[in-house]
């Protein structure tokens, strides 16, 4: 969990909050927060879109992301998160499927969903271990991220021991 730099935003999300940075131009991170953190109204049109489109989703599954995002990340990791874009609302695949189709191997995918700077806006967390749910944000064991992995999970209407 990153937090050297202020956010735009903190949203209360249903697992938590949803911190929010963005630039003139384009929407930096994502962050998923404790229920803890304060509350930040958005700082500009860019944030209150982002933090709307958000909470569209909280109440939407199948909504649609339409936000634009940083140029961020290595080619592999590119070809990761437009991967991770094509799985549909309410499916999940493992590291191994989308590893086979985007010419990979497991370990660089889930190193790949890791590092995804806008989870909910590219739904990392529709990729999970061949075993069960995986890590999540380089969060491998229990606990917060692995609880808000399964409410996103939960909320597109799949269900992962």
């Amino acid at each position: 969990m990153k937090t050297d730099t202020p956010f735009d935003a903190v949203i209360d999300a249903p697992f938590g909050k949803v911190g929010i940075r963005v630039d003139a131009r384009s929407v930096r991170e994502i962050v998923y927060l404790p229920g803890d953190t304060r509350s930040i109204e958005p700082q500009s049109e860019l944030a209150a879109e982002a933090a709307a489109q958000i909470r569209r989703y909280f109440a939407s599954p199948s909504m649609r992301f339409d936000l634009p995002l940083a140029a961020k990340g290595t080619e592999h990791q590119n070809r990761v998160w437009r991967g991770i874009s094509g799985i549909a609302q309410g499916e999940v695949w493992t590291y191994g499927q989308l590893a086979r189709e985007i010419g990979s191997v497991p370990r660089a995918v889930g190193q790949a969903c890791g590092s995804n700077p806008w989870p909910i806006v590219i739904p990392c967390h529709r990729v999970v271990a061949s075993g069960g749910i995986g890590g999540f944000a380089h969060h491998p064991g229990d606990g917060f991220f692995r609880d808000v992995k399964r409410w996103l999970l939960a909320h597109e209407g799949v269900s992962i021991a």
